[in-house]
């Protein structure tokens, strides 16, 4: 990855500071995207709207940030990327503050709609700035550091949102969010250096990796299995409630359980794809399909509904990890490129994940919805296996 010599010399710490406020960005944003899975009936009751179509606040910026990340990445390519991060954590903030504030379910979308474009924009350009604020030795240690927040986001933020939420009502979690979301905005403003738009990903570029062969398959198990969690785990709050018959605080402790499994999941995975990447993804993409197929049964009852989401959050945690070492597998010559693409088909996916599970629990018991889910979870580490062997 290309560097950029800084006008002047910077202490070390600094810049690892500068490294955190990017992960602490990411982090916000990922639970900002996702927050709703965990307050989904709770917002629904508020609105008067089906849970179904409650799980269109997390489709919708799913939409959105699959168009915005090649979309922002390409036209500010020669924008000072400090101002640009800057921006959107700024439009960050004020989405979560008119979520929080929402007085009918469309000022609630609006919100989405700016989170979903801040996710597009942030994941992209903070993906290739790690080789221009650390050592080259480092930049390695550096980029992990910087995306370990989209798991932990996944894993941690949305349980200790719901938290909140069940304590003080969703809308005083949305304020939090929009309250780190201003203090991540500073610390970029004091820790980031000038970072001029030099270092542009071409479209023609971006087109070339689609091409590739490693590419594709990257995408196709990168659908399948976003695909697979985000069908059905959108959906765990009611099912946790209505099949398992939990308790709000229940359902929270449950997922915070899920989150601190989910940790796991990403540091095993961060060891396993540095020698079997391919193999990692698989296994992930295995139990995801073992818990999914098998939560109508287990989660009738309490103990065998912690159980399954502990071992859910054991396999989704290393889903990120494994996704982005399958596409910066396929372009090591073009890692900004890579964050692209991973960054607008996870996006894509998730998305679609939400809105066709959401049009199935509206026409179908939510536990058709987590067996489809499994099938799909399934058919992706089959397709995997076979298509890249298991390396």
């Amino acid at each position: 990855m290309p560097t950029t010599t800084l006008t002047r010399p910077r202490p070390p710490l600094i810049d690892w500071f500068a490294i955190i406020s990017l992960m602490l960005g990411i982090f916000a944003i990922v639970t900002s995207e996702i927050l709703p899975i965990g307050l989904l009936t709770a917002i629904g009751a508020d609105f008067g709207v089906s849970d179904g179509i409650t799980g269109l606040t997390m489709a919708l910026p799913g939409i959105v940030a699959a168009v915005a990340a090649p979309a922002v990445t390409l036209t500010t390519a020669r924008l000072d990327r400090r101002v640009m991060l800057c921006v959107l954590m700024a439009v960050l903030a004020v989405a979560d503050v008119l979520a929080a504030g929402a007085t009918s379910y469309w000022v609630m979308l609006v919100s989405r709609v700016l989170v979903g474009l801040t996710i597009g924009g942030f994941w992209s350009i903070g993906a290739g700035l790690a080789g221009r604020l650390v050592a080259p030795p480092s930049v390695g240690t550096a980029t992990a550091v910087i995306f370990s927040a989209v798991p932990l986001g996944s894993v941690l933020g949305v349980p200790a949102g719901t938290l909140l939420g069940q304590l003080a009502g969703w809308r005083v979690s949305f304020l939090a969010l929009a309250a780190l979301a201003v203090l991540v905005l500073v610390a970029l403003l004091v820790l980031l250096p000038p970072l001029p738009g030099d270092q542009a990903t071409g479209l023609r570029v971006l087109l070339g990796l689609l091409r590739a062969r490693g590419t594709v398959v990257a995408l196709l198990a990168t659908f399948l299995v976003v695909l697979a969690h985000f069908g059905t785990y959108t959906y765990v709050t009611p099912f946790l409630q209505d099949v398992t018959g939990l308790r709000p605080a229940a359902v929270s402790a449950v997922l915070l359980a899920y989150g601190a499994a989910g940790i796991a999941g990403n540091f095993l995975a961060g060891r396993a794809v540095a020698t079997r990447p391919r193999g990692a993804f698989v296994a992930c993409g295995c139990l995801i399909a073992a818990v999914t197929l098998l939560l109508p049964w287990a989660g009738a009852t309490a103990a065998g509904a912690a159980v399954s989401l502990v071992l859910w959050g054991l396999a989704y945690g290393g889903v990120p990890v494994c996704s982005q070492a399958s596409f910066i597998g396929a372009a090591p010559h073009a890692p900004e490129a890579a964050m692209v693409l991973f960054t607008s088909s996870f996006q894509a996916t998730f998305a679609l994940g939400a809105f066709f599970g959401g049009r199935l629990v509206d026409a179908f018991p939510i536990s058709i919805v987590m067996i489809c889910g499994g099938l799909t979870a399934l058919l992706m580490a089959v397709s995997l296996w076979s298509l890249a062997g298991s390396r």
